[in-house]
């Protein structure tokens, strides 16, 4: 997921949430991708607004720090995710059951902070690869927002660099993600599909579905990518059609 406007997954420059996956809310894009609020974001997250003071001026990105999340993050990480992607919370549910699960190699969970406050927020969390050789440990990232005000700004492109090069460090060959293909192209993701790798769903979007291949990626990691327990509990894979 993801949730900011370029410079925005249905769950941050950004939202991947929850298979349903933008940094406006970083746009989630059209192709709503459950948790990636950063690109191409719907209307409705990028009105949301939580921020207190005025905005900060041209050069306040450049002041942004990137560092992991702390316990003390924890009540800005849900705000910041509400008024991102807009939603009933789910993302912010989905936030706090990645972070008990501790599935696999994850969370890896990163925030943008400028003079305490929590900008913008990054997860990664293990899922798995069923390859013809065997289920590999992977990597998704989602969900991915940033504060509507503070979108267009590159936090959401910061944080996504950050977080793959955590997630290069923990040895995992692949991270996938739902979002907007036009604005995770220029920052290390490339179609899934097209690469070998079948999506979770029916639901997702194909342009929607994406993957970087990192360093311990080998040719034959290729089949079906598998999301978590939580995001399938909580409905955050693909899109529904609420007229089906």
């Amino acid at each position: 997921m993801t949730a900011e406007p370029p410079p925005p997954a249905r769950p941050g420059d950004t939202p991947a949430r929850p298979a349903a996956a933008p940094v406006r809310a970083v746009p989630v894009t059209t192709i709503p991708v459950t948790t990636t609020a950063v690109p191409a974001v719907p209307a409705a997250a990028t009105t949301a607004t939580t921020a207190t003071g005025p905005a900060p001026g041209p050069h306040a990105g450049d002041r942004v720090a990137i560092r992991p999340e702390t316990a003390q993050d924890h009540e800005g990480v849900h705000l910041l995710h509400t008024r991102a992607f807009g939603d009933d919370g789910r993302v912010s549910r989905l936030v706090e059951a990645l972070r008990e699960a501790r599935a696999g190699a994850g969370p890896l969970s990163f925030v943008a902070v400028l003079d305490g406050a929590v900008l913008g927020h990054v997860l990664l969390s293990g899922c798995r690869l069923d390859a013809p050789r065997r289920i590999v440990d992977v990597l998704s990232l989602s969900p991915l927002g940033v504060l509507p005000e503070h979108q267009g700004r590159g936090i959401g492109t910061r944080l996504v660099r950050h977080a793959l090069a955590a997630a290069e460090d923990t040895g995992a060959p692949l991270v996938f993600l739902e979002g907007d293909p036009g604005w995770y192209r220029t920052r290390g993701f490339e179609p899934a599909t097209p690469a070998g790798f079948r999506s979770p769903s029916l639901r997702i979007p194909g342009p929607a579905f994406q993957v970087a291949r990192l360093s311990a990626h080998e040719p034959w990691m290729t089949g079906t990518f598998v999301y978590s327990e939580p995001f399938w509990a909580l409905d955050c894979v693909g899109l529904r059609d609420p007229e089906a």
